[in-house]
């Protein structure tokens, strides 16, 4: 044993001096990675106590006991224990911060793969959510990761936007009727909000008189502000009777107070900042926030901001694909107050113009692929006739005239009248159709055209019925002869309009009956002055 411990005694003091190498190296390489920025170390600072404590006190140990979180995961998903596996992702994320490769596929395995093992729309909706969220937190660590941003906007634009899902008109309602009580009204003022203070400490700096305002924050029950926006966020966007009635009175505070609450809202609920979104709607028009697309072009702007060269193909993919659904499905009407879903989608014409310019600067970046022509030229027909259903004469035109500029031979256009081009268009829709499609063509038209006129939107609907008129009036004059002959126009209309107020729901039903009556009663007068006439000329 005495012989052992001079070779003892060197090997810990070998120990000992690589220990102190090790630990002069590591501060070499420290210094060296923050003085060069090799990593971003936001996340550290900007982080909840938590993940700087893991990151710093657990250094290389966090990898493997994120492994050993990862694992026991999956087998939890596994066993179907679903809520305990979202602890463990948002431990994973705070272990392993800027891992977005795991954010992105355990964001996207909630909303995706764990949702649909579910039957009711509403725990859908929640694990849809769920991966969200965590999409969010990986943002907060990570707030220059195209990655995210475009695996985000994915979610937006294909989970909650397309079809695909059978709970997908649950997840829009449930979208609008959220958003709706955080802004309050379904189009607000954009410029108002992006101008509100974003932190209490902005709001409380635009204070008249700041200690006038605790004053009655207490005396009104609140010790802090933070406590009165969480009533308002709780009570669903309501503020407090006594803290309304008293701030009546001073009207600019009251403004600026719940322009401050309804941002903080909207950012900590779906990370949104109406700066951004002011910069969107003027870029693209005006979108309805109340759409999953609006959200997946946000997010898609976001992500080619962040990328380099503030380019990336797979976002610009996005906002134009996004940016065609708004313009065909872009408007979101509803009966009543408040969303529900019983919602209908119709064309947001506001955004035709960015439509247009993404496929113009999709041919000009890819010149010898010709399917991004003969797609910008199909685009812009739809978009003259869908602009003209909808009343916009003027914007139809403007259409048309494009299109006989630029394709003088090789489109009808180039060779045809306004008029003629787009009755010459709903012609081929009817030319070859028989008895029994004309009739479903028709009135599908005139079906749509009651629908819109239950929601509301007057001009769209006297647009569908005034083509359905003119494809009626085109039919019948092909097909003179009685046995093919369409029911009279006025009586199909009638018998339609009949069938669609007893389908809806009551309000809807009695408004559609109010035009129905207006519009006879107009027809009756207008009868009764073309008797008048006639007896006076004779």
């Amino acid at each position: 044993m005495t012989g052992k411990r001079p070779f003892i005694l060197i090997v810990i003091l070998a120990g000992l001096l690589c220990l102190g190498a090790n630990m002069f190296i590591q501060s070499q390489l420290d210094s060296s990675i923050r003085k060069n920025k090799l990593i971003d170390e936001q996340f550290v600072e900007g982080a909840p106590p938590l993940v700087a404590f893991t990151t710093v006190a657990l250094g290389g140990f966090r990898g493997l006991i994120a492994d050993f979180f990862w694992f026991r995961a999956m087998a939890l998903q596994d066993e179907g224990k679903y809520f305990e596996m979202v602890q463990l992702a948002s431990w994973i994320m705070k272990l392993q911060p800027k891992s977005t490769a795991t954010a992105a596929y355990l964001g996207w395995n909630m909303a995706y793969n764990i949702s649909v093992t579910y039957s009711l729309p509403e725990d859908r909706w929640r694990w849809v959510n769920k991966g969200i969220e965590l999409y969010h937190e990986a943002l907060h660590y990570n707030p220059n990761d195209p990655v995210l941003y475009k695996e985000l906007g994915w979610i937006y634009q294909h989970k909650l936007g397309n079809i695909l899902d059978d709970a997908q008109r649950y997840y829009k309602w449930q979208m609008a009727s959220q958003m709706l009580q955080i802004l309050g009204k379904h189009y607000p003022d954009w410029k108002q909000l992006a101008a509100a203070p974003e932190t209490e400490k902005d709001f409380v700096a635009r204070l008249k008189d700041e200690v006038s305002f605790r004053r009655d924050l207490l005396a009104d029950g609140f010790g802090e502000i933070g406590l009165l926006y969480n009533k308002f966020r709780d009570s669903g966007g309501y503020m407090p009777e006594n803290v309304l009635k008293r701030l009546e009175k001073d009207p600019e505070t009251l403004n600026l107070l719940v322009d401050y609450f309804r941002v903080k809202w909207l950012y900590e609920r779906f990370m949104l900042k109406p700066a951004r979104i002011v910069a969107i709607n003027e870029k693209y028009g005006d979108l309805d926030w109340f759409l999953p697309e609006s959200f997946a072009i946000y997010w898609a702007v976001l992500g080619a901001e962040r990328s380099p060269e503030r380019k990336n193909i797979d976002c610009s993919r996005m906002i134009t694909q996004s940016l065609q659904v708004t313009f065909t499905n872009g408007r979101m009407l509803y009966p009543g107050s408040l969303p529900s879903m019983n919602f209908l989608l119709i064309p947001n014409l506001a955004v035709v113009d960015a439509v247009r310019d993404s496929y113009r600067l999709a041919m000009e970046e890819n010149k010898k692929i010709a399917s991004f022509r003969h797609a910008y030229q199909n685009f812009m027909t739809r978009a003259a006739l869908t602009m003209f259903s909808y009343g916009q004469y003027s914007k139809a035109r403007e259409y048309y005239q494009t299109l006989r500029k630029e394709y003088k031979r090789a489109h009808k256009a180039g060779h045809m009248s306004f008029e003629q081009f787009i009755y010459a268009s709903w012609y081929e829709e009817i030319k070859d159709v028989g008895y029994k499609q004309a009739m479903d063509l028709i009135g599908g038209m005139i079906v749509k055209g009651c629908i819109l006129l239950a929601y509301g939107d007057q001009t769209a609907a006297e647009s569908h019925i005034r083509m359905a008129e003119i494809c009626y009036n085109r039919y019948n004059a092909d097909r003179p002869e009685s046995r093919v002959a369409l029911v009279p126009f006025a009586q199909m209309k009638s018998e339609i309009a009949k069938t669609i107020i007893k389908s809806l729901p009551a309000n809807l039903a009695e408004r559609l009956k109010a035009f129905a009556t207006y519009e006879a009663q107009q027809k009756s007068e207008k009868a009764e002055e073309n008797k008048k006439a006639a007896a006076e000329n004779k």
